[in-house]
């Protein structure tokens, strides 16, 4: 692909990356631990960010001797809660919607890559005042989780782009992972934990101001 052309599409991650929501997973997680006797650190949240919410929520149903309920209505509590704070508010990361509309207007593809459940990603899509995405691939989508590839392999896919054509933005190092083996040219953008560095992805402090020309130039930075 030509610099011209360089990227076929801009796929972004959503909790954290795109959206302001980890504070809402943490208060659903605490709520979950409080009804089992038990107490969520801040520690033990920052674990569980990025990674895929069948995977969080079977450690959290062993963690917590949860018997009552299945892996999948443990999904199903926990995101229950977190679209009802959505739907009352929702706030976007810094830059992150500033970014979404100069793609757009350029005509670049994009893909939202979630390991949330699709009705959440929906619930978030139909708040965006404009058509952000082009594809949305949610945890229910994929066999794999981040940090599997297959998210992101399955949304250049489905915009019909080599995924070493696409840039990824991630907030965590389970997703700049998944977008790293996948082939994109990730890049992190650190929200409540630090992101290790790497030959293989850049890190930048915000999306605010981030341009398309930026972009550009970023991967031979």
């Amino acid at each position: 692909m030509s610099e011209s052309t360089f990227p076929a599409a801009v796929l972004f991650d959503m909790d954290g990356t795109l959206i302001d929501s980890e504070p809402y997973w943490i208060l659903s997680e605490t709520s979950l631990a409080a009804d089992y006797g038990h107490t969520w650190t801040e520690e033990n949240a920052h674990e569980m960010i990025g990674k895929s919410l069948y995977d969080s929520s079977a450690m959290l149903k062993e963690k917590f001797s949860i018997e009552n309920l299945s892996v999948q209505g443990i999904i199903d509590r926990l995101t229950n809660e977190v679209v009802e704070r959505l739907q009352q508010q929702l706030h976007f990361r810094p830059g992150a919607l500033e970014l979404l509309i100069e793609l757009k207007q350029a005509g670049i593809k994009t893909a939202l890559v979630t390991m949330s459940m699709k009705r959440m990603a929906m619930a978030v899509v139909d708040q965006i005042p404009f058509e952000a995405f082009d594809v949305v691939v949610a945890g229910d989508d994929v066999r794999f989780g981040k940090p599997h590839p297959e998210p992101y392999l399955k949304a250049a896919e489905l915009l019909s782009v080599e995924p070493q054509d696409c840039i990824a933005f991630e907030d965590s190092s389970t997703g700049l992972a998944s977008a790293v083996a996948a082939g994109t040219f990730a890049i992190g953008v650190p929200n409540l934990i630090r992101l290790p560095e790497g030959s293989d992805r850049k890190i930048v402090p915000t999306l605010v101001g981030l341009t398309l020309a930026e972009l550009k130039e970023m991967r031979h930075s």
